[in-house]
C-alpha cells in the first residue's frame, strides 16, 4: 500500500497554530471521596488546529480572466481538494509538523538476544517516549540505525503495521541484537492524521481570496 498523502504546505497556512495531546481517563468515585483513576491509552492522540487566513483562487472570473489577486495561484483548491480527496475524515494523511519531525541518536531498545523487533519512538521531554508511526527518510536526516554507537549499513529494516510502503513504525533486526546491546537511530517522521470531521469551512472575503480559519485533525493511534 503507498504512503498516505502529505498535507500541503501553503504559503496562507498562518498563526496561530494550536496542538493538544490527548489521553482518555476513567475515573471512578466512592461515597467517602476516593478515586480510582483508569488509562485507556499509553499514548497521546495529538490534536492540531492550523489556520489559513489566505487562500488564493484564480477560478473566480467575475472581474476578468486576467486580473485578480489570485491570479496564477491555486491554494484554496489545494487544501479543498486535498480534503475532498480524504473523504473528510476517513481517510489517513500525513502531517509535517515543522516544529516537531527529527530524532537524532534516539534510544529504540535493549537488546536481550532474543527481541529483533522495537516500535518507533521519540523522546518528548525528559522521561516521556511517544509513538512514531510515520518515520521517513528524507534529506535532512536519512535513516541511520546504531547498535552500541556503531552506525548499522545492513542487517536491520523498517516496516508499517499500516502496510503502507515509503514511511514506518516498526524496526526490525535480521539477528537479534545482543544483551545489553543499545539500540538507536537517526531518522525524520511526520504526523499520521485524519481530518476531525467531515466538513471543512472556507470563506470567501475578497475577489478571488479566501480563508479557512479552523482546519482540525488529529493523529491515529495502531
Amino acid at each position: 500500500m503507498s504512503a498516505p498523502p502529505l498535507l500541503p504546505s501553503l504559503p496562507g497556512w498562518g498563526w496561530s497554530v494550536t496542538k493538544s495531546p490527548r489521553f482518555q481517563t476513567r475515573t471512578q468515585k466512592s461515597v467517602s471521596g476516593r478515586q480510582l483513576r483508569l488509562v485507556d491509552q499509553q499514548y497521546p492522540i495529538w490534536s492540531f488546529t492550523l489556520t489559513f487566513p489566505l487562500l488564493r483562487d484564480a477560478n473566480d472570473t467575475r472581474a476578468g480572466s486576467s486580473v485578480g489577486p489570485g491570479i496564477g495561484y491555486d491554494e484554496l483548491r489545494s487544501l479543498a481538494g486535498f480534503f475532498l480527496a480524504l473523504q473528510g475524515a476517513y481517510g489517513n494523511f500525513l502531517f509535517a509538523d515543522p516544529s516537531d519531525g527529527q530524532v537524532t541518536g534516539g534510544f529504540i531498545g535493549l537488546g536481550n538476544g532474543v527481541i529483533s523487533s522495537w516500535p518507533l519512538q521519540r523522546l518528548f521531554g525528559a522521561s516521556f517516549y511517544d509513538l512514531v508511526l510515520a518515520a521517513i527518510a528524507d534529506g535532512s536526516q536519512p535513516f541511520n540505525v546504531y547498535l552500541n554507537g556503531v552506525k548499522q549499513i545492513s542487517g536491520w529494516s523498517v516496516g508499517s503495521q499500516f502496510g503502507y510502503s515509503g514511511v514506518g513504525d516498526t524496526l526490525s533486526f535480521t539477528t537479534p541484537p545482543g544483551s545489553g546491546v543499545y539500540v538507536t537511530a537517526d531518522f525524520s517522521y511526520c504526523f499520521l492524521c485524519h481530518f476531525s470531521g467531515d466538513t471543512m469551512d472556507f470563506e470567501n472575503f475578497l475577489y478571488q481570496l479566501w480563508q479557512a480559519k479552523s482546519v482540525k485533525f488529529e493523529s491515529v493511534l495502531p
